[in-house]
């Protein structure tokens, strides 16, 4: 059974460059555009672990992970924070959350988070 990662990202490039390049390594990807959309396909999917941006409409990533962690399917998913907020600009409470990484978007490939989940996927 393939590994699952969900995509909850509102920058419609993005989140497809991140679909491409996760499914060509074998997973099965899902991906919503805010954090409504993502905490329901949360639910449905159950992934193995998300790549959350912070910045979206409707529902903000901190709020979407504060949800996930209230249920019992998504207490113990593994998030990896994905923005191009400073570290300083990161709400305390998302580390306090239990996130797995922070990627700063504009700093690595798709193919150095794709190796990242690899690393937190094997933990």
């Amino acid at each position: 059974m393939a590994t699952k990662v969900a995509i909850i990202e509102d920058d419609q490039a993005i989140s497809q460059m991140y679909r491409i390049k996760f499914e060509g390594e074998g997973y099965e990807v899902e991906t919503a555009d805010n954090g409504v959309l993502g905490l329901k396909l949360c639910e449905e999917m159950r992934p193995d672990i998300i790549l959350l941006d912070l910045m979206m409409p409707e529902m903000t990533g901190d709020k979407m992970l504060a949800e996930l962690r209230k249920t019992n399917w998504g207490k113990d998913t593994k998030v990896v924070i994905l923005t191009n907020m400073g570290e300083q600009e990161i709400p305390p409470e998302v580390k306090q959350l239990g996130v797995s990484a922070v990627i700063l978007k504009a700093d690595m490939t798709p193919r150095q988070v794709a190796e990242l989940v690899n690393i937190q996927l094997s933990k």
